[in-house]
Protein backbone atom coordinates (compact mmCIF):
# COMPACT_ATOMS: atom_id res chain seq x y z
CA UNK A 1 0.00 0.00 0.00
CA UNK A 2 1.31 3.40 -1.11
CA UNK A 3 1.60 5.94 1.96
CA UNK A 4 1.30 10.05 2.03
CA UNK A 5 2.14 12.19 4.17
CA UNK A 6 -0.11 15.36 4.62
CA UNK A 7 1.30 18.47 6.61
CA UNK A 8 -1.25 21.60 7.32
CA UNK A 9 -1.58 23.56 10.19
CA UNK A 10 -5.38 23.58 9.78
CA UNK A 11 -6.65 20.29 11.33
CA UNK A 12 -10.14 20.33 9.47
CA UNK A 13 -7.97 20.13 5.96
CA UNK A 14 -5.66 17.28 7.37
CA UNK A 15 -8.90 15.45 8.18
CA UNK A 16 -10.44 16.04 5.06
CA UNK A 17 -7.45 15.15 3.21
CA UNK A 18 -7.12 12.13 4.41
CA UNK A 19 -10.37 10.53 4.45
CA UNK A 20 -10.74 11.58 0.79
CA UNK A 21 -7.10 9.90 0.35
CA UNK A 22 -7.85 6.47 2.24
CA UNK A 23 -11.33 6.15 0.82
CA UNK A 24 -8.96 5.62 -2.28
CA UNK A 25 -6.68 2.60 -0.32
CA UNK A 26 -3.92 4.74 0.22
CA UNK A 27 -1.97 4.94 3.97
CA UNK A 28 -2.13 8.26 5.27
CA UNK A 29 -0.22 9.93 8.33
CA UNK A 30 -0.19 13.64 8.81
CA UNK A 31 2.02 16.43 10.05
CA UNK A 32 1.07 19.48 11.86
CA UNK A 33 4.03 21.45 10.44
CA UNK A 34 6.96 21.70 8.51
CA UNK A 35 9.38 20.79 11.83
CA UNK A 36 6.65 18.01 12.31
CA UNK A 37 7.02 16.55 8.63
CA UNK A 38 10.60 16.71 8.58
CA UNK A 39 10.99 14.23 11.79
CA UNK A 40 8.32 11.64 10.12
CA UNK A 41 10.01 11.61 6.83
CA UNK A 42 13.52 10.92 8.46
CA UNK A 43 11.65 8.00 10.67
CA UNK A 44 9.44 6.74 7.51
CA UNK A 45 9.57 6.49 3.74
CA UNK A 46 6.68 8.05 1.95
CA UNK A 47 5.53 7.52 -1.57
CA UNK A 48 4.41 11.15 -1.34
CA UNK A 49 3.72 14.83 0.83
CA UNK A 50 0.98 16.94 0.46
CA UNK A 51 2.71 20.08 1.96
CA UNK A 52 0.84 23.63 2.90
CA UNK A 53 2.96 26.72 2.02
CA UNK A 54 2.41 28.89 5.25
CA UNK A 55 2.94 27.14 8.38
CA UNK A 56 4.87 27.80 11.26
CA UNK A 57 8.10 26.75 12.82
CA UNK A 58 9.27 25.63 9.29
CA UNK A 59 6.94 26.60 6.01
CA UNK A 60 6.75 24.65 2.53
CA UNK A 61 9.26 26.01 0.88
CA UNK A 62 11.63 25.65 3.84
CA UNK A 63 10.49 22.08 3.83
CA UNK A 64 11.38 21.46 0.19
CA UNK A 65 14.91 22.85 1.12
CA UNK A 66 15.32 20.20 3.54
CA UNK A 67 14.27 17.84 1.46
CA UNK A 68 16.66 18.60 -1.03
CA UNK A 69 19.86 19.00 1.35
CA UNK A 70 19.15 15.67 3.68
CA UNK A 71 18.39 13.52 -0.15
CA UNK A 72 15.08 12.47 0.98
CA UNK A 73 13.55 11.07 -2.12
CA UNK A 74 9.67 11.92 -1.70
CA UNK A 75 7.42 13.26 -3.86
CA UNK A 76 5.95 16.54 -3.19
CA UNK A 77 2.33 18.24 -4.07
CA UNK A 78 2.00 21.73 -2.59
CA UNK A 79 -1.02 23.66 -1.77
CA UNK A 80 -1.71 27.13 -0.63
CA UNK A 81 -4.62 29.28 -0.07
CA UNK A 82 -2.38 32.16 -0.37
CA UNK A 83 -0.30 30.68 -3.17
CA UNK A 84 0.73 33.01 -7.00
CA UNK A 85 2.71 32.45 -9.98
CA UNK A 86 5.84 33.39 -8.10
CA UNK A 87 5.39 31.29 -5.11
CA UNK A 88 4.50 27.77 -7.84
CA UNK A 89 7.96 28.63 -9.74
CA UNK A 90 9.93 28.24 -6.41
CA UNK A 91 7.93 25.20 -5.10
CA UNK A 92 8.67 23.42 -8.24
CA UNK A 93 12.62 24.95 -8.65
CA UNK A 94 12.71 23.51 -5.08
CA UNK A 95 11.31 19.83 -6.58
CA UNK A 96 7.54 20.01 -5.73
CA UNK A 97 5.95 17.64 -8.53
CA UNK A 98 2.94 20.46 -8.44
CA UNK A 99 1.08 23.26 -7.26
CA UNK A 100 -2.64 23.30 -6.45
CA UNK A 101 -4.52 25.89 -4.75
CA UNK A 102 -6.90 26.16 -2.13
CA UNK A 103 -9.93 25.81 -2.46
CA UNK A 104 -8.86 22.29 -3.20
CA UNK A 105 -10.98 20.25 -6.85
CA UNK A 106 -10.64 16.50 -5.05
CA UNK A 107 -11.02 15.15 -8.69
CA UNK A 108 -8.02 16.91 -9.92
CA UNK A 109 -6.02 16.44 -6.78
CA UNK A 110 -6.54 12.70 -6.76
CA UNK A 111 -5.64 12.96 -10.69
CA UNK A 112 -2.43 14.97 -9.84
CA UNK A 113 -1.61 12.41 -6.93
CA UNK A 114 -1.99 9.70 -9.47
CA UNK A 115 0.53 11.31 -11.88
CA UNK A 116 2.99 12.00 -9.35
CA UNK A 117 2.70 8.31 -7.75
CA UNK A 118 3.65 6.97 -11.71
CA UNK A 119 6.82 9.39 -12.10
CA UNK A 120 8.20 8.47 -8.46
CA UNK A 121 7.68 4.87 -9.67
CA UNK A 122 9.49 5.66 -13.49
CA UNK A 123 12.01 7.40 -11.54
CA UNK A 124 12.63 4.20 -8.95
CA UNK A 125 12.79 1.98 -12.23
CA UNK A 126 15.01 4.29 -13.75
CA UNK A 127 17.52 3.53 -11.46
CA UNK A 128 17.40 0.42 -11.12
CA UNK A 129 17.86 0.08 -14.95
CA UNK A 130 20.79 2.97 -14.46
CA UNK A 131 21.75 0.33 -11.84
CA UNK A 132 21.67 -2.91 -13.87
CA UNK A 133 23.45 -0.84 -17.21
CA UNK A 134 26.03 0.56 -14.26
CA UNK A 135 26.59 -3.34 -13.41
CA UNK A 136 26.40 -4.38 -17.02
CA UNK A 137 30.05 -2.37 -18.05
CA UNK A 138 32.73 -4.35 -18.87
CA UNK A 139 34.76 -6.04 -16.22
CA UNK A 140 37.54 -7.77 -16.51
CA UNK A 141 37.65 -9.72 -13.02
CA UNK A 142 41.65 -11.55 -11.95
CA UNK A 143 44.75 -10.53 -10.51
CA UNK A 144 46.39 -13.44 -12.52
CA UNK A 145 49.48 -11.92 -14.10
CA UNK A 146 48.10 -12.72 -17.62
CA UNK A 147 44.52 -10.61 -16.59
CA UNK A 148 46.57 -7.91 -15.41
CA UNK A 149 48.88 -7.69 -18.67
CA UNK A 150 45.60 -7.86 -21.14
CA UNK A 151 43.80 -4.81 -19.06
CA UNK A 152 47.07 -3.28 -19.34
CA UNK A 153 47.30 -4.15 -22.88
CA UNK A 154 43.63 -2.57 -24.20
CA UNK A 155 44.13 0.58 -21.74
CA UNK A 156 47.20 1.64 -23.88
CA UNK A 157 45.68 -0.20 -27.31
CA UNK A 158 41.51 1.06 -26.93
CA UNK A 159 42.68 5.02 -27.64
CA UNK A 160 43.70 3.96 -30.93
CA UNK A 161 42.23 3.26 -34.36
CA UNK A 162 44.56 -0.20 -34.41
CA UNK A 163 42.63 -3.48 -35.28
CA UNK A 164 43.05 -5.91 -33.11
CA UNK A 165 43.01 -9.70 -33.22
CA UNK A 166 41.90 -11.73 -29.96
CA UNK A 167 42.70 -15.42 -29.59
CA UNK A 168 41.84 -18.12 -27.26
CA UNK A 169 39.41 -21.20 -26.38
CA UNK A 170 35.57 -21.03 -26.66
CA UNK A 171 34.28 -19.60 -23.17
CA UNK A 172 37.82 -17.66 -22.34
CA UNK A 173 36.12 -14.02 -22.81
CA UNK A 174 37.01 -13.19 -26.24
CA UNK A 175 34.02 -11.12 -26.52
CA UNK A 176 34.36 -9.31 -23.30
CA UNK A 177 37.66 -8.34 -24.40
CA UNK A 178 36.37 -6.80 -27.51
CA UNK A 179 33.53 -4.91 -25.53
CA UNK A 180 36.12 -3.64 -22.92
CA UNK A 181 38.49 -2.15 -25.70
CA UNK A 182 35.13 -0.33 -27.44
CA UNK A 183 34.13 0.83 -24.21
CA UNK A 184 37.46 2.25 -23.69
CA UNK A 185 37.53 3.70 -27.05
CA UNK A 186 37.07 7.28 -28.78
CA UNK A 187 34.05 5.74 -30.87
CA UNK A 188 32.15 4.34 -27.42
CA UNK A 189 29.08 6.62 -28.18
CA UNK A 190 29.24 5.04 -31.74
CA UNK A 191 27.46 1.84 -31.84
CA UNK A 192 29.58 -2.14 -31.01
CA UNK A 193 27.92 -4.44 -33.96
CA UNK A 194 28.70 -8.13 -33.12
CA UNK A 195 28.97 -10.92 -35.92
CA UNK A 196 29.55 -14.35 -35.16
CA UNK A 197 30.99 -15.88 -38.80
CA UNK A 198 30.56 -19.27 -37.65
CA UNK A 199 26.27 -19.04 -36.99
CA UNK A 200 25.94 -17.14 -40.85
CA UNK A 201 25.38 -19.74 -43.43
CA UNK A 202 28.71 -19.30 -45.88
CA UNK A 203 25.77 -18.15 -48.98
CA UNK A 204 24.52 -15.91 -46.06
CA UNK A 205 27.48 -14.16 -45.16
CA UNK A 206 28.60 -11.39 -47.43
CA UNK A 207 24.79 -10.17 -46.92
CA UNK A 208 25.01 -9.99 -43.45
CA UNK A 209 28.10 -8.33 -43.83
CA UNK A 210 27.72 -5.56 -46.49
CA UNK A 211 23.66 -5.70 -46.96
CA UNK A 212 22.10 -6.34 -50.41
CA UNK A 213 20.11 -4.14 -53.33
CA UNK A 214 16.46 -5.21 -53.51
CA UNK A 215 16.27 -8.16 -56.07
CA UNK A 216 19.94 -9.14 -55.58
CA UNK A 217 18.57 -13.10 -54.93
CA UNK A 218 15.17 -14.76 -54.48
CA UNK A 219 14.37 -13.16 -51.09
CA UNK A 220 15.88 -10.20 -51.08
CA UNK A 221 12.66 -8.24 -51.00
CA UNK A 222 13.96 -4.75 -50.22
CA UNK A 223 17.49 -3.29 -49.73
CA UNK A 224 19.06 -3.82 -46.28
CA UNK A 225 22.22 -2.46 -44.38
CA UNK A 226 24.77 -4.53 -43.70
CA UNK A 227 26.65 -5.41 -40.43
CA UNK A 228 29.32 -2.65 -41.76
CA UNK A 229 26.95 0.19 -42.54
CA UNK A 230 25.09 -0.50 -38.99
CA UNK A 231 28.92 0.06 -37.40
CA UNK A 232 29.47 3.43 -39.55
CA UNK A 233 31.62 5.54 -37.00
CA UNK A 234 31.95 2.73 -33.94
CA UNK A 235 33.14 -0.27 -33.80
CA UNK A 236 32.40 -4.01 -35.79
CA UNK A 237 33.17 -7.03 -34.08
CA UNK A 238 33.93 -10.22 -36.39
CA UNK A 239 34.09 -13.08 -33.42
CA UNK A 240 35.26 -16.50 -35.08
CA UNK A 241 36.23 -14.67 -38.04
CA UNK A 242 38.51 -18.53 -39.37
CA UNK A 243 35.09 -19.74 -40.21
CA UNK A 244 34.05 -16.93 -42.63
CA UNK A 245 34.68 -18.22 -46.29
CA UNK A 246 37.55 -17.06 -48.76
CA UNK A 247 35.09 -15.27 -51.08
CA UNK A 248 33.85 -13.31 -47.75
CA UNK A 249 37.29 -12.91 -46.56
CA UNK A 250 38.38 -11.13 -50.00
CA UNK A 251 35.14 -8.30 -49.83
CA UNK A 252 36.46 -8.17 -45.60
CA UNK A 253 39.95 -6.98 -47.30
CA UNK A 254 38.62 -4.84 -49.42
CA UNK A 255 36.89 -2.69 -46.73
CA UNK A 256 39.96 -2.69 -44.75
CA UNK A 257 41.89 -1.36 -47.54
CA UNK A 258 39.76 1.07 -49.38
CA UNK A 259 36.94 1.76 -46.47
CA UNK A 260 34.53 1.37 -49.23
CA UNK A 261 31.86 -1.58 -49.44
CA UNK A 262 29.34 -2.72 -52.05
CA UNK A 263 25.98 -4.36 -51.55
CA UNK A 264 25.68 -7.90 -52.66
CA UNK A 265 23.84 -7.02 -56.19
CA UNK A 266 24.95 -3.45 -56.34
CA UNK A 267 27.72 -1.56 -57.99
CA UNK A 268 27.53 1.90 -55.44
CA UNK A 269 30.32 2.06 -53.32
CA UNK A 270 29.82 3.34 -49.85
CA UNK A 271 32.17 4.72 -47.65
CA UNK A 272 32.57 3.29 -44.23
CA UNK A 273 34.66 4.68 -41.16
CA UNK A 274 34.53 1.76 -38.98
CA UNK A 275 37.33 0.06 -36.51
CA UNK A 276 37.54 -3.65 -36.76
CA UNK A 277 38.41 -6.40 -33.86
CA UNK A 278 38.48 -9.54 -34.85
CA UNK A 279 38.64 -12.90 -32.45
CA UNK A 280 39.03 -16.66 -32.95
CA UNK A 281 39.98 -19.99 -31.46
CA UNK A 282 40.80 -21.12 -34.29
CA UNK A 283 45.12 -21.17 -35.29
CA UNK A 284 44.59 -18.83 -38.45
CA UNK A 285 48.50 -19.55 -39.10
CA UNK A 286 47.72 -23.50 -40.03
CA UNK A 287 44.52 -22.16 -41.43
CA UNK A 288 46.67 -19.95 -43.61
CA UNK A 289 49.32 -23.34 -45.09
CA UNK A 290 45.94 -25.18 -45.88
CA UNK A 291 44.55 -22.42 -47.69
CA UNK A 292 41.31 -21.88 -45.07
CA UNK A 293 42.29 -18.46 -44.51
CA UNK A 294 44.20 -15.73 -46.29
CA UNK A 295 47.63 -14.48 -45.67
CA UNK A 296 47.17 -10.45 -46.57
CA UNK A 297 43.76 -10.45 -44.43
CA UNK A 298 45.60 -12.02 -41.11
CA UNK A 299 48.22 -9.12 -41.30
CA UNK A 300 45.84 -6.71 -41.88
CA UNK A 301 43.98 -7.81 -38.69
CA UNK A 302 46.47 -8.70 -36.68
CA UNK A 303 47.68 -5.45 -35.87
CA UNK A 304 47.39 -5.83 -32.00
CA UNK A 305 47.39 -9.68 -31.06
CA UNK A 306 45.68 -10.02 -27.79
CA UNK A 307 45.68 -13.75 -26.29
CA UNK A 308 43.17 -14.66 -23.85
CA UNK A 309 44.20 -17.49 -21.83
CA UNK A 310 41.85 -20.48 -20.78
CA UNK A 311 40.97 -20.63 -17.00
CA UNK A 312 43.57 -23.57 -16.74
CA UNK A 313 46.06 -21.45 -17.25
CA UNK A 314 45.22 -18.96 -14.05
CA UNK A 315 43.25 -21.04 -11.28
CA UNK A 316 44.90 -18.41 -8.89
CA UNK A 317 41.45 -16.25 -10.19
CA UNK A 318 39.08 -18.78 -9.42
CA UNK A 319 38.37 -17.39 -6.14
CA UNK A 320 38.17 -13.99 -7.31
CA UNK A 321 36.10 -15.20 -10.07
CA UNK A 322 34.11 -17.22 -7.83
CA UNK A 323 32.79 -14.21 -5.05
CA UNK A 324 32.21 -12.17 -8.30
CA UNK A 325 29.71 -14.71 -9.81
CA UNK A 326 28.26 -15.71 -6.73
CA UNK A 327 27.53 -11.43 -6.08
CA UNK A 328 26.07 -10.86 -9.57
CA UNK A 329 23.97 -13.94 -10.17
CA UNK A 330 22.66 -13.79 -6.52
CA UNK A 331 21.60 -9.84 -7.15
CA UNK A 332 20.56 -10.68 -10.63
CA UNK A 333 17.58 -13.59 -9.08
CA UNK A 334 17.25 -11.39 -5.57
CA UNK A 335 19.05 -14.22 -3.51
CA UNK A 336 20.70 -14.60 -0.58
CA UNK A 337 24.63 -14.14 -0.84
CA UNK A 338 26.58 -17.56 -0.33
CA UNK A 339 30.07 -18.21 0.18
CA UNK A 340 32.37 -20.89 -0.18
CA UNK A 341 34.61 -22.48 1.71
CA UNK A 342 38.11 -22.46 1.85
CA UNK A 343 38.37 -26.39 0.75
CA UNK A 344 35.54 -25.55 -1.83
CA UNK A 345 37.54 -23.31 -3.69
CA UNK A 346 40.68 -25.81 -3.65
CA UNK A 347 38.41 -27.83 -4.99
CA UNK A 348 37.35 -25.91 -7.63
CA UNK A 349 41.02 -24.85 -8.66
CA UNK A 350 41.69 -28.60 -9.34
CA UNK A 351 39.34 -29.19 -12.28
CA UNK A 352 40.47 -28.47 -15.92
CA UNK A 353 37.61 -26.48 -16.93
CA UNK A 354 37.84 -27.01 -20.45
CA UNK A 355 34.66 -25.26 -20.94
CA UNK A 356 37.21 -21.88 -19.39
CA UNK A 357 34.68 -18.81 -17.77
CA UNK A 358 31.47 -20.13 -19.51
CA UNK A 359 31.46 -23.48 -17.71
CA UNK A 360 32.51 -21.85 -14.70
CA UNK A 361 29.88 -19.44 -14.64
CA UNK A 362 27.49 -22.11 -14.95
CA UNK A 363 28.69 -24.27 -12.48
CA UNK A 364 28.74 -21.12 -9.83
CA UNK A 365 24.78 -20.48 -10.71
CA UNK A 366 24.19 -24.63 -10.31
CA UNK A 367 25.57 -24.73 -6.64
CA UNK A 368 23.97 -21.45 -5.87
CA UNK A 369 20.74 -22.67 -6.37
CA UNK A 370 21.02 -26.17 -4.97
CA UNK A 371 23.35 -25.57 -2.24
CA UNK A 372 22.47 -24.40 1.08
CA UNK A 373 23.99 -20.58 2.21
CA UNK A 374 27.60 -22.02 2.57
CA UNK A 375 29.03 -24.44 -0.21
CA UNK A 376 31.28 -26.97 0.91
CA UNK A 377 34.04 -28.80 -0.91
CA UNK A 378 31.61 -32.02 -0.99
CA UNK A 379 29.09 -29.75 -2.95
CA UNK A 380 31.46 -29.40 -5.81
CA UNK A 381 32.20 -32.52 -6.40
CA UNK A 382 28.18 -33.74 -6.03
CA UNK A 383 27.45 -30.97 -8.41
CA UNK A 384 30.10 -30.77 -11.11
CA UNK A 385 30.22 -32.85 -14.23
CA UNK A 386 33.73 -33.98 -13.73
CA UNK A 387 33.13 -35.01 -10.62
CA UNK A 388 30.20 -37.33 -11.40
Amino acid sequence: MQTILVVDDERAIRNTLKDVLELENFKVDDAVDGTDALAKLKKNNYDLMLCDIKMPQMDGLELLQQLQLQGIATQVIVISGHGNIETAVEAVKKGAFDFIQKPLDLNRLLVTVRNALDKKELVAETKILKKKLGKSTVEMIGNSGEIKKIIELIERVAPTEARVLITGSNGTGKELVARSIHEKSNRNNAPLIEVNCAAIPSELIESELFGHEKGAFTSAIATRKGKFEQADGGTIFLDEIGDMSLSAQAKVLRALQENKITKVGGDKEFKINVRVIAATNKDLKKEIESNNFREDLYHRLNVIPIHVPSLAERKEDIPILAEYFVNKICDEQGMTKKSFTKEALKEMQKMPWTGNIREFKNVIERLIILCDNTITDKDVVTYTAYNR
